[in-house]
């Protein structure tokens, strides 16, 4: 599937999710005195989504792979901050929200991650690189393609005895 916007992808709404969530869980009285904790925990939350989102725009590759990883390391960053206040008693009676956020946050480093691999394997340069010639070689791969298996399946036909259709068309 295409996303057009990086509004409509997956991972971009999980971590609107994930941001929201930890801000949720910031502004309960456990944090009134802890502001840098407070602080660092909101800014590496939000930055899981505004990584995804910049990179999106960013228009190559490798700029998106590149904040891809910064958003997928921010994600640790608000996970490891996570763990830590799960083994702090002011934050016991947090600890049903504490891992549900974790969880979050992992399946966001996951879809990260499974983005990355996808775009490091792909011949896909970017939008900014996406030209005519770009799009004709394309559309030329596509329609070399669809005429290789319509010739694969008329050879197909003939071998097992059946006739080729009396008339093809030039589409086929």
């Amino acid at each position: 599937m295409n996303y057009e916007r990086f509004e409509e992808l997956p991972v971009w709404k999980k971590a609107i999710e994930l941001a929201d969530r930890v801000y949720n869980l910031t502004e309960t009285d456990t944090f009134k005195t802890r502001f840098s904790l407070r602080d660092q925990l909101e800014r590496a939350a939000l930055s899981v989504s505004n990584n995804i989102a910049e990179g999106f725009e960013r228009g190559t590759t490798n700029e998106l792979l590149f904040f891809l990883y910064v958003a997928r390391g921010s994600s640790g960053e608000v996970r490891s901050m996570l763990c830590f206040l799960d083994n702090r008693t002011a934050f016991r009676n947090l600890k049903s929200q504490i891992s549900d956020l974790k969880l979050i946050a992992e399946s966001c480093s996951r879809q990260l991650r499974g983005w990355a691999d996808v775009l490091q394997n792909s011949e896909i340069k970017g939008q900014r690189h996406l030209n005519d010639k770009v799009r004709q070689t394309g559309k030329d791969r596509v329609d070399r393609e669809a005429f290789l298996k319509e010739l694969a399946r008329i050879t197909e036909n003939a071998r097992k005895g059946r006739s080729a259709p009396s008339e093809m068309t030039e589409e086929t």
